[in-house]
């Protein structure tokens, strides 16, 4: 007959246990709300999307993917999505390239710089809807102020309604809109790079000196490589407010005329208006190109070497 005679060990104490579960007390609250202000609207937009809703909002049965035939058959439906590409790779790639100037400004030692650097957090902290307000009322055809300093250095014929209508003609209101966007993201953009560039460490150029390295080859070989990581979450930042941006274009140009002017994030809103199942479906697509450009840009730019 054997006897069991290995030690046994000393119960959990209840407040070892309990020491466990701290750290759900500070994630937990950012669990649920990620739950309930991004996954439970992700999967209402995906339900809505599949359902028939009358304009007035009622469910009216299961419509399958008839939404999104209907969707991919509206006539303004591909140069929608044409443009709304040139709006966030023509916005985001001028932002970054005028922010990485910027940074390398502001980083330098001037008089009148700590003005400077305020000034260029006013785009972001007023209003985006305030600030397209004021190019709408500067870009108005009749006295607007554009066209009335225009007026004066004799750039612009006051009697030419094409030349004077900036918003009603399709090509040049998307070109000051995409201005007006470049605008209010460059804050943001140039203080993430700024802050890079104030974490590199002095003693590395030093050492470039010494080699004989010249301005712009230390810019090449060790800051753009020491940016990167800003450089990354400035670019993903910029992509997805770009690509949804809607202030800008609704109080601009309401994205006409008929659909002229109008990125995926205007169209989507202006079928809401009568088809709220098609309107869902254009949520469904707009939210899957979001993830799938962020997929592929953290995967082309390698982030976790990054982040390593």
């Amino acid at each position: 007959m054997s006897v069991d005679i290995a030690p046994r060990l000393p119960a959990r104490p209840f407040r070892w246990r309990l020491s466990r579960l701290t750290p759900l007390i500070w994630v937990g609250p950012a669990v649920v709300l990620i739950g309930v202000v991004v996954i439970l609207p992700v999967i209402v937009m995906i339900q809505s999307s599949l359902q028939k809703i009358s304009p007035d909002g009622f469910v009216l049965g299961d419509a399958g993917f008839n939404n999104f035939t209907k969707l991919f058959a509206e006539p303004a439906f591909v140069g929608v999505l044409l443009r709304t590409a040139i709006w966030t790779i023509g916005v985001v790639v001028v932002t970054m390239v005028i922010s990485l100037a910027l940074a390398q400004l502001f980083n330098a030692r001037f008089p009148g710089r700590r003005f400077a650097r305020w000034a260029l957090i006013v785009p972001w902290a007023a209003s985006v809807m305030m600030t397209a307000l004021i190019f709408r009322w500067a870009l108005d055809s009749n006295n607007g102020a554009i066209n009335v300093v225009l007026n004066r250095l004799g750039l612009l014929d006051a009697f030419n309604s094409n030349e004077s209508a900036w918003l009603g003609n399709p090509p040049a209101a998307f070109g000051w809109m995409m201005l007006v966007a470049i605008f209010v993201s460059l804050p943001f953009s140039t203080y993430a790079i700024l802050s890079g560039l104030q974490s590199i460490p002095e003693e590395i150029y030093e050492a470039a000196d010494l080699d004989g390295a010249t301005k712009w080859s230390r810019y090449r070989a060790i800051t753009l490589p020491l940016l990167r990581p800003a450089i990354i979450v400035a670019v993903l930042i910029n992509v997805i407010n770009v690509f949804n941006s809607f202030p800008i274009i609704w109080e601009m140009t309401r994205g006409g005329p008929a659909y002229a002017t109008s990125t995926t994030t205007t169209f989507m809103f202006t079928l809401k208006q009568s088809f709220i199942g098609e309107s869902a479906a254009m949520s469904v697509i707009n939210f899957a190109i979001v993830i799938i450009i962020v997929v592929i840009y953290l995967r082309s730019t390698r982030w976790k070497d990054q982040v390593d």
